[in-house]
């Protein structure tokens, strides 16, 4: 079987990584891939966002399914062109993906099924929204409805930091387009919590909870970001704690997103917060998360190949239960200094070879060859993952291996995992 990967980043060379393994793969292309996804897949010089030029590709070389990594293809209709094309594809098509790509739709979706999520408020206008603020308890999370490559969220602590907000968003446009809706919602205490769960639309399959880390900075302090590193399983969200999950949140948006005629092939993505009232959504994706997919799918035993081919032909039923190995995986990404705003590329990185270890993973995020040197060429450049028989010792593995790896201006956040255990000898 010939499968095709969309994609770029650290979750993309992980998906590959792990479909590689499956004895029904024979061979794997990505586009446009990166500096260390060449070494598992050919990689084919197509943008994620040139839907046509992939869909071409796919039907050109005869792949059998195509795997999307990245939200901004699902949102501008990639799945449904592969499917006029008769193509086979694992992701939701263009309607699914407004679970995602529009905050306003996820918010009225969850009221409409009664689904567990923060109250809310729509605002069309920045006057409209400053207005609101005047009216609200502090703090509160001020959203961008459009997609804003996970940085569209905003916790602000008064009505000063609120205006400042929804200016940048609504009238000076950081966001874009992204901006022209905002979702102003309470603020919600507890553990957050990623579940991704794979779904054809009738099935719905979770994987092995996670925990993202999106600030910049140790102790949870800086800017958002795409994500700093993630660990898998979570201690603390116990069987009981997933079937709530499962009856509260999951079924039901699988249900309603039957009931509206979308029929939701692909990965459903909750990002929650445990509150002292139950599981509460912060966000749906429509995707595997990054860097959560670096921590999650090291641990799965059961052939990804095969999940995804039963789910894109609505056939997940046929699957059963999901087999895991024991123990634990934490994911700690390396990035350019600076990030998430203006950082440097083209930086040399060294000490990889000097890793040989097969319970750790080097996943490339933003990574090129240039000639025989591997350079950096994004703001997240690598996602170090550990493997062991508990988290503490994961840590302790991901952090004695980056601290081989160099490349000038390198950071990372020194305490993934810290809500629920320290690396030793760190």
């Amino acid at each position: 079987m010939k499968v095709l990967v969309v994609g770029s980043g650290g979750r993309e060379h992980a998906l590959v990584w792990k479909l590689k393994s499956s004895r029904k793969v024979d061979k794997i292309f990505c586009a446009p891939g990166n500096g260390g996804i060449c070494r598992h897949a050919k990689c084919v010089n197509i943008k994620a966002d040139n839907i046509k030029a992939l869909a071409d590709f796919a039907h050109r070389n005869k792949i059998n399914l195509t795997v999307v990594g990245p939200e901004a293809p699902l949102a501008n209709g990639i799945v449904d062109e592969f499917h006029r094309r008769k193509l086979i594809i694992f992701g939701p098509d263009k309607m699914g993906a407004r679970l995602e790509s529009s905050k306003v739709f996820s918010k009225d979706f969850m009221r409409r099924y009664h689904i567990p999520t923060a109250s809310f408020q729509v605002c069309a206008t920045a006057a409209e929204a400053i207005g609101f603020c005047k009216t609200v308890q502090f703090p509160v999370v001020i959203k961008a409805d459009g997609l804003a490559a996970g940085k569209g969220a905003v916790i602000v602590k008064d009505s000063e930091q609120a205006r400042i907000v929804i200016e940048d968003m609504m009238l000076k446009k950081v966001f874009g387009s992204a901006g022209d809706r905002i979702v102003i919602e309470s603020f919600l205490t507890g553990q957050e919590v990623s579940i991704m769960a794979i779904a054809d639309s009738r099935t719905i399959l979770p994987l092995l909870p996670s925990q993202d880390h999106k600030q910049a900075y140790d102790g949870d302090r800086g800017p958002n970001t795409g994500g700093m590193g993630a660990y898998c399983p979570v201690p603390f969200v116990t069987p009981e704690m997933l079937q709530q999950i499962d009856e509260l949140i999951l079924q039901p948006t699988i249900n309603g997103l039957a009931k509206e005629d979308i029929n939701y092939k692909g990965v459903l993505y909750a990002g929650l917060m445990l509150t002292a009232t139950g599981p509460k959504v912060l966000e749906f994706n429509c995707r595997f998360g990054d860097p959560e997919t670096q921590a999650v799918l090291p641990l799965l035993k059961s052939d990804l190949f095969e999940v995804m081919m039963a789910a894109a032909n609505q056939k997940l039923s046929s699957v059963g239960k999901l087999d895991w190995h024991q123990g634990a995986a934490a994911c700690v990404v390396m990035a350019s200094r600076g990030y998430p705003g203006k950082y440097n590329t083209g930086i040399k990185i060294s000490g990889l070879q000097n890793i040989k270890d097969n319970s750790s993973f080097i996943f490339h995020a933003g990574t090129e060859r240039k000639g025989d040197r591997l350079v950096t060429s994004g703001g997240r450049v690598l996602g170090v993952t550990g493997m062991d028989r508990d988290l503490k010792q994961a840590l302790n593995r991901a952090y004695r291996h980056i601290s081989r790896i160099k490349f000038d201006g390198a950071m990372y956040r020194r305490d993934i995992g810290f809500r629920t255990a320290k690396p030793i000898n760190q």
